[in-house]
């Protein structure tokens, strides 16, 4: 399979592939309920999404980012940041809801299959920006 890796086709399978999990109740925000979830239950990741602006500069965030990056490599989860977390808010979140969503994971279905084919792409993307050492590529999601 070949898949064309542009960055508008990109952000549209990130945002689809994170549509589709919400609508399945398979997504986990927040860093602290994405490391317990990662903590508890490693194999039940497919995917995970760091999200900062560009004035996030909070070191402890920082930390934890790094942390979440080693064990999503340590345990071949695949990886993505994105740079604008509103526009990951409006697609991950409710109305109203402040959480935090500078972390994102979209779990595996209870029944085994994944096989949506805009986190297949994504898959793809991050397997090949690791054979070209970028490891946490950035994907810009389209505008709401």
């Amino acid at each position: 399979i070949t898949f064309n890796f542009s960055g508008a086709d990109l952000g549209k399978s990130l945002a689809e592939a994170l549509h589709s999990a919400k609508t399945e109740s398979r997504v986990t925000v927040g860093v602290y309920e994405c490391a317990k979830i990662m903590n508890d239950d490693p194999d039940s990741v497919s995917f995970c999404v760091l999200a900062t602006d560009d004035f996030d500069c909070d070191i402890a965030l920082q930390i934890h980012f790094t942390l979440i990056q080693a064990f999503c490599f340590e345990n071949d989860i695949s990886i993505v940041r994105v740079n604008d977390i509103k526009t990951l808010a409006e697609i991950v979140g409710e109305k109203g809801q402040s959480e935090d969503f500078h972390c994102v994971l979209i779990t595996n279905s209870s029944d085994g299959s994944w096989e949506d084919p805009a986190l297949e792409k994504l898959h793809m993307f991050c397997e090949e920006s690791r054979s070209y050492n970028e490891w946490v590529p950035e994907i810009t999601l389209p505008a709401r």
